[in-house]
């Protein structure tokens, strides 16, 4: 067996130049955010017989995070098992790795990620797909743990301090994120998953000048991203936007930059279905884009790959009044009685009274949605997503308190939030109103005063 390196310096059986550069650009565009990731998969259907190739091509299917996945992704495990014999023990442990992931048995897949860390810490992409799995899940800690593993062997590398803050942020542990992602963006000062990372600690601290200042002076970066991560760091400028009232601003962005990338992708339509119902509860019309959006999803109407995505596909068709809602609101059920025991809580528990809060919510009936979104909200973090973008679930709660005359439980909510965002324009608007509601004049006019307060 002839072995080369990767330009990370891991073990790679020998194969044709083409290939070998392929899955250089994999692990480099995976860990980037760059498009060249997509390579691989015409070098693995060149060399058939190349394990390495095949099993990130297997990756890459997964990814799409839709049914035809595992499907797709089954054809290059097949080659990938084929070819194992003569390939290095870190090839053949991430076939075994893919195996388990095409079987949704992520326990196992995890288990195989950590004995590729324990031999290969500089297997970075081994390190991400572990982070990617466990963050699926809530399993934060787990996110930390692998990242702080590979430092010692991987600290020259930029991609590994942006991966370590977002771990350390998804942990709370806000001035370690910071400190780890400004020494992913002194290596690289264009690291995009750094710069996410820091966006999540100020948006988390209120810092919202300061995001705007650090994401608009990065815009300039994101032009040679995947989908994903391109339109997720507007996303994040738009939330920043909003929270300071620059709603056309925010609309804006949705428009040019968050929907229309990949209409088809997981995360390009979460993302768009997330800004809409922000503008709306921040009490912006958003118009007909709600239509324009559910057209896609309306292909997701048995979809439940992700709890955390499929709760949003099924509010962005309730919002449209599409009558796919009801079917995948049926499939949701179905689901929660016959997911794998591993995940049925998840689904039973959690995604099942969610979803029917979320149906309920886009169509204005607020009594029960409070009554079915509230019980899901206490254990959100184990269907998925970042505190970021969960934290549109308990917006839509909170909502629903406001518009079902809960003013008690809502203002207890939102001072709470205000903690986090103290100048918020449409937080302190709602509080202005409920403050009046509650025959509190004064607690009322500081509120409308931090709303209106100027701007920059």
């Amino acid at each position: 067996m002839s072995v080369v390196h990767d330009y990370l310096g891991n073990p790679v059986t020998a194969g044709g130049a083409a290939t070998l550069a392929a899955i250089d650009g994999f692990v480099a565009g995976f860990l980037g955010y760059e498009p060249r990731i997509l390579e691989v998969l015409a070098a693995a259907d060149a060399d058939p017989d190349h394990c390495l190739a095949n099993t990130y091509a297997g990756w890459l299917w997964m990814f799409a995070e839709s049914p035809i996945g595992p499907v797709n992704a089954a054809r290059y495990l097949q080659r990938a098992r084929a070819s194992q014999a003569g390939a290095t023990l870190r090839e053949r442990q991430n076939v075994d790795l893919l195996a388990r992931w095409i079987a949704a048995d992520i326990d196992g897949a995890t288990a195989v990620a950590d004995l590729i860390l324990e031999r290969s810490p500089r297997d970075l992409a081994a390190l991400k797909l572990h982070q990617y799995l466990n963050f699926n899940r809530g399993n934060c800690p787990a996110m930390l743990r692998v990242a702080l593993g590979s430092l010692p062997a991987a600290g020259d590398i930029a991609q590994l301090h942006g991966m370590l803050a977002f771990a350390y942020e998804q942990c709370h542990l806000l001035p370690e994120a910071e400190a780890a992602a400004r020494a992913a963006l002194a290596l690289y000062a264009r690291e995009p998953w750094a710069q996410h990372a820091l966006a999540h600690v100020m948006l988390t601290q209120g810092r919202i000048l300061e995001g705007i200042d650090l994401l608009e002076a990065a815009t300039a970066d994101w032009d040679g991203l995947t989908s994903f991560l391109y339109t997720h760091n507007w996303w994040h400028l738009a939330v920043f936007y909003i929270s300071e009232g620059r709603f056309d601003e925010a609309l804006g962005i949705y428009d040019r930059h968050v929907w229309g990338r990949d209409r088809d992708y997981s995360q390009d339509q979460i993302g768009a279905v997330s800004l809409l119902a922000r503008l709306e509860l921040a009490g912006q019309s958003v118009g007909e884009r709600w239509s324009a959006v559910a057209h896609y999803l309306a292909e997701r109407r048995g979809d439940v790959v992700e709890p955390f995505l499929t709760l949003q596909y099924l509010y962005g068709l309730a919002r449209a009044g599409r009558a796919e809602a009801d079917e995948l609101l049926d499939a949701i059920g179905r689901h929660a009685n016959e997911a794998p025991a591993a995940v049925r809580g998840v689904w039973a528990d959690i995604a099942r009274p969610a979803a029917y809060g979320l149906v309920a919510h886009a169509r204005g009936d607020y009594v029960t949605c409070r009554a079915q979104l509230r019980p899901a909200l206490g254990r959100l973090l184990e269907i998925g997503g970042s505190h970021a973008q969960r934290d549109l679930f308990q917006q839509i709660y909170l909502d629903s308190l406001v518009h079902s005359g809960a003013c008690t439980a809502a203002q207890q909510l939102l001072e709470e939030r205000r903690r986090a965002e103290p100048d918020g324009v449409a937080l302190n608007r709602t509080l202005a109103a409920l403050y009046g509601q509650l025959r509190l004049p004064a607690q009322a006019a500081a509120a409308a005063a931090r709303a209106d307060r100027p701007r920059r």
